[in-house]
């Protein structure tokens, strides 16, 4: 392998990888998720280096009638934060663990295709705004659009694609690898009925640590999981 190919993409995610399952064996799975947060603009815009830039900007909300799917951890973290900022938001007459439930009484079940039709914003858009925004899942910072006015029109029904960047994507699906190969339940969720989940079981985080799913009901990726594991497994470490 030469050294113009071995420091490209193949090698930063192959070491991306490998930093996930270290940094899980040896601090936990929340500070692997602190690490993607860190890691992840700085690090995916250098392997983005010749792609169209990335048109998504503050404001633009267009995005936030789509189903989201976040992992286990994301899920946790985001339960913690919405307890933590609950009284702050709550002095000025917001609260977000009853907009997130309303929203999963609302969605449940719904698939893709229902929920664009559906065109039902995000539970934590408030005015324009994602008050999550800092504890907001990767598949949230990955949906990262080459042309804004594409997503708006998407967003309208009028097209059915929007040119999205392949490796801000490919950083979540290596942790989801790193996850797996620590035992732990590495699988995708709707986000408003597992955080329901989260937040309606005190437990949830430690018997997830210790193996087990109590996410599982939320999970939307269970015909997928055998197909990406074994594409997990085909990539060299």
């Amino acid at each position: 392998m030469n050294d113009n190919h071995d420091h490209g993409a193949e090698h930063f995610f192959r070491e991306q990888r490998a930093a996930f399952e270290h940094t899980l064996a040896t601090a936990g799975a929340e500070t692997a998720l602190l690490q993607a947060w860190d890691s992840f603009e700085g690090n995916v815009a250098i392997q983005c280096e010749g792609q169209p830039p990335v048109d998504c900007a503050k404001g633009c909300a267009s995005c936030c009638t789509l189903r989201v799917t976040a992992l286990a951890p994301e899920v946790f973290v985001l339960a913690d934060y919405l307890r933590a900022t609950a009284p702050a938001l709550q002095r000025h007459g917001i609260d977000l663990i009853a907009a997130v439930r309303e929203a999963d009484a609302a969605t449940r079940g719904l698939d893709e295709a229902a929920r664009v039709a559906a065109r039902r914003r995000c539970a934590f858009v408030v005015k324009g705004v994602c008050l999550i925004h800092r504890a907001r899942p990767l598949s949230c910072r990955g949906h990262a659009s080459h042309d804004r006015r594409a997503c708006a029109d998407a967003a309208a029904g009028r097209v059915d694609e929007v040119p999205f960047s392949g490796p801000h994507r490919l950083v979540r699906m290596l942790l989801q690898a790193a996850l797996r190969q620590r035992g732990l339940a590495w699988g995708a969720y709707e986000l408003n009925h597992a955080l329901v989940l989260a937040l309606d079981r005190q437990d949830a985080q430690a018997v997830w640590k210790q193996g087990e799913d109590p996410l599982a009901e939320a999970a939307v990726d269970l015909e997928q999981r055998e197909a990406m594991a074994a594409s997990f497994d085909e990539v060299p470490r």
